[in-house]
């Protein structure tokens, strides 16, 4: 019997972090990862008329507020 691939593996890759390693730096660029894509869902969704642009905007605009707050609460600077 064939092993069937995990949807979550497949929906929601995750790649290997390149930059400077720190503890915040990996939860980050994690947080930044699932951003993108569920911006890409949500796009994706508009585009194809299931979802309304008005949809679309609120829902990418609580994620950005999501990966804000996970950006300020890692103890990254917001000033610079």
């Amino acid at each position: 019997m064939e092993k069937q691939p995990d949807i979550n593996k497949f929906l929601y890759q995750k790649y290997d972090y390149r930059g400077k390693f720190t503890p915040e730096n990996l939860v980050f660029n994690a947080n930044l990862q699932e951003f993108a894509a569920h911006v890409s869902y949500i796009c994706d969704l508009e585009t194809l008329g299931k979802l309304s642009a008005e949809g679309a905007y609120n829902q990418i605009s609580e994620l950005w507020q999501q990966l804000e707050r996970s950006y300020v609460e890692l103890g990254f600077n917001s000033e610079k």
